[in-house]
């Protein structure tokens, strides 16, 4: 078990999982306040990291592409302030921060995750029922339907309509777009009996955003909606997402825990390997084997 606490929020790991918390710091960004609680599966992590600096450092988890519906609308352009997957460590907790790093650098290599895309969502994306409000409108998803209301800051021939409401089965994909510089963003849903696209200030599909501090809770909206959608890599992923169903194994290989024990010689080896090229230290060496070991 590892485990660190900071005013930005805390970070937990029990060889599984890693739970994020976020903190209760008026700094805390309202999209990862409105997120709540995430539970990282090992299968979902592509790496961990931390960067010490002079005054504070910062943790970093590295997903694997496509395995959150919140990381895939986003495609990068989260915000640091807004990014789940990131702590600020206060210097004195350094120590803490490493150790929590090593651990879960221990356990993807024991495991032996693969680090390249997937083909499904590993997280499950914001809980339901979800309502966000920025810009000019407020978007609710229950699941089965997504509803688009406007405000009095709305372009009249894009409010006069009413409200937009849609099925989950008419949408074909979500578009999140922060603003940027002069430009206003947007979060706007694809449907294929509508034309082509006015822009997101008249189109009765899209949220207007103008850079405000809330505009981020539009992506936690369009997350629930994505993972909900079929996902992007279901037929294009092989070799690195979910594996094939493995073939049946001849009677008398499985070791006492279920586990093959050739596999388990062959992960002895790579350990033995990575130690021998320098990426395993040998505590590190020691402690993977012992763990190998164990489970034959």
């Amino acid at each position: 078990m590892a485990e660190i606490i900071q005013k930005d929020g805390t970070w937990l790991f029990d060889g599984d999982t890693v739970r994020i918390v976020p903190g209760n710091d008026k700094g805390v960004s309202p999209l990862r306040a409105a997120l709540g609680e995430i539970a990282v599966p090992l299968e979902a992590l592509a790496g961990i990291s931390f960067e010490s600096g002079r005054k504070s450092g910062r943790l970093r988890l590295r997903l694997r592409d496509g395995a959150d519906p919140l990381l895939q609308i986003a495609a990068g352009r989260l915000g640091e302030s807004s990014d789940p997957y990131r702590l600020t460590v206060e210097r004195d907790r350094s120590g803490v921060a490493e150790y929590l790093v090593d651990e879960v650098r221990n356990a993807l290599l024991l495991d032996g995750v693969e680090s390249g895309p997937v083909d499904r969502y590993l997280l499950p994306g914001p809980a339901l029922p979800i309502t966000a409000s920025a810009g000019d409108g407020t978007v609710t998803f229950d699941g089965e339907r997504i509803r688009l209301e406007w405000n009095w800051k709305t372009e009249e021939s894009k409010s006069s309509g009413g409200p937009t409401i849609l099925a989950l089965a008419d949408v074909e994909s979500v578009e999140w777009q922060p603003s940027a510089g002069l430009d206003n963003g947007y979060m706007r849903f694809r449907v294929a009996r509508a034309p082509a696209s006015a822009r997101p200030k008249y189109d009765p599909y899209a949220v207007e955003l103008w850079g405000f501090r809330k505009d981020p809770l539009m992506a936690l909206a369009g997350a629930a909606v994505v993972a909900r959608l079929p996902h992007p890599y279901a037929s294009a992923v092989t070799g690195t997402g979910t594996e094939a169903e493995p073939e049946t194994e001849p009677a008398g290989t499985a070791a006492p825990g279920g586990e093959d024990h050739d596999a388990l010689l062959r992960r002895l080896r790579e350990l033995g390997e990575l130690h021998q090229a320098g990426i395993l230290t040998a505590e590190e060496f020691a402690t993977a084997k012992q763990a190998v070991l164990k489970r034959l």
